[in-house]
């Protein structure tokens, strides 16, 4: 009989895993458990370190998937899940998935023809609540029928209400990063540092920068601390603020989030998983799912409404799911590769991490050596690994020890850089489909070029 998802479940299956450390099927189990738990996070983890011992695996690769879109992360899980769905033998439940994945970014009648191959695969692998949102199966006098959405919702709440940060993070607590950072300073930095200046060539200050690269690689902690380092309003957008299923809800929503920031200049207005709203038009039939992405489109450039002040930033993992007219001059016109940190970077970032710690000398040099290809993210995560480690050790002795470079170390043996999936789907893309040099950065970082 499988264990549950119980705190005490999940703490057994931990204890069994410190013991057979190489069992795949006990450590997915782990993983799904932490899933079912809510817990997506350690789920994901679990997911990566079984990958990596069983990389071809489709089943692991399905449920790094669903951990990633359970944790927010949709343009992660959708690299995944093409990936899947190029194989000869797809699991069903990946055609699940991809239908929710869609009806996210709003192709709901492409939902639903996935939906109902995985269905048709197995019939077990259908989700109830899924369907009936899709339409599928309904009476011809309901308002979802197929993926096809015949009224329109005008509930009073469906304008978004979000808060405008004024964050205390600047650039000097983003670790490495200095070329992105350079960048950002000549578009956005120096603008509002010397206006008069820009006002006597004409130049208006705003516009956007797209940053794009593997996921856990600082993208919006850098967006948050560009708004810290100008003194300016932060918007964090996610899909889940804008995107609507309900035919013209999506485009007003996008109006009123500009609006909000065009109320309150300067601001940074940061669209986080931004290839869910700019989207290629030509990958939807749909038309509504075209039509937002036309507004997106016309407030970038601000026909009916004046843009000056407003700084937009946006990053993806996806850039190649953009449509191509978010890249032309007044919208995204500065495109960003953020690599992984180097290894300058990452001890920088380490010594932020280890800001408060208790802990002893700490041989960054021995670390970074062996966390090439980490993220941001990844790095966290052996930081707290190794505090976690720590506390067990000290709830046994009573006696609680200062961190030092061995825990660090030992946390780093239990990790995988979870940036090299990221990477193995961009190089594809930075070989066939580099148009204009679109991604020659990711080629240099390969060494590729």
């Amino acid at each position: 009989m499988l264990m549950g998802s119980t705190p005490d479940a999940i703490d057994a299956l931990r204890a069994a895993l410190a013991v057979s450390p190489d069992n795949v099927p006990l450590r997915a189990h782990l993983a799904a458990s932490l899933l079912r738990a809510g817990r997506a996070m350690e789920a994901a983890d679990e997911y990566q370190e079984a990958l990596r011992r069983s990389p071809e695996d489709s089943s692991l690769k399905l449920g790094l998937a669903q951990a990633h879109y359970s944790r927010g992360k949709p343009s992660v899980a959708m690299v995944i899940v093409e990936e899947l769905l190029s194989l000869r033998d797809t699991p069903p439940a990946a055609y699940i998935l991809h239908a929710r994945l869609l009806l996210a970014l709003g192709d709901a009648e492409r939902a639903v023809r996935q939906y109902r191959r995985g269905i048709e695969l197995d019939p077990g692998a259908g989700d109830e609540s899924l369907a009936a949102t899709l339409g599928i199966n309904a009476q011809p006098d309901q308002e979802v029928v197929e993926g096809r959405i015949r009224g329109r919702h005008t509930e009073e709440d469906d304008e978004p209400t979000i808060e405008i940060e004024r964050p205390d993070v600047n650039f000097a607590d983003v670790g490495g990063m200095e070329d992105v950072k350079e960048e950002i300073r000549l578009k956005i930095i120096h603008p509002l540092s010397h206006p008069e200046i820009y006002a006597a060539y004409g130049k208006k200050i705003g516009g956007g920068i797209l940053m794009y690269g593997p996921p856990g690689c600082g993208k919006t902690h850098l967006a948050r601390a560009t708004a810290g380092e100008v003194n300016a309003g932060f918007l964090s957008i996610g899909i889940n603020d804008v995107l609507d299923m309900w035919v013209g809800q999506s485009e007003q929503k996008l109006h009123a989030v500009f609006q909000q920031a065009r109320a309150h200049t300067p601001c940074v207005l940061f669209f986080d998983e931004v290839d869910a709203l700019a989207a290629k038009r030509s990958d939807f039939r749909q038309s509504a799912a075209r039509q937002a992405i036309n507004q997106f489109l016309a407030e970038l450039d601000g026909f009916d409404a004046n843009n000056e002040g407003v700084l937009i930033l946006a990053a993806t993992n996806a850039p190649w799911h953009l449509d191509a007219a978010f890249r032309r001059p007044g919208r995204f016109d500065r495109i960003i590769f953020v690599p992984p940190p180097d290894a300058g970077a990452r001890g920088e970032i380490l010594r932020l991490l280890m800001k408060g710690k208790p802990a002893v000398e700490i041989a960054y040099d021995q670390i970074v050596k062996v966390t090439d290809g980490f993220s941001g993210a990844d790095l966290r995560l052996v930081v707290d690994q190794a505090i976690e480690a720590k506390l067990t050790a000290a709830v046994r002795s009573g006696v609680p020890d200062p961190l030092c470079t061995r825990d660090l170390l030992a946390a780093v043996k239990k990790l995988r850089p979870t940036t090299k999936d990221w990477f193995s789907s961009a190089r594809n893309h930075a070989l066939y489909a580099n148009e204009g040099g679109l991604y020659d950065d990711v080629l240099k970082y390969l060494k590729m070029k």
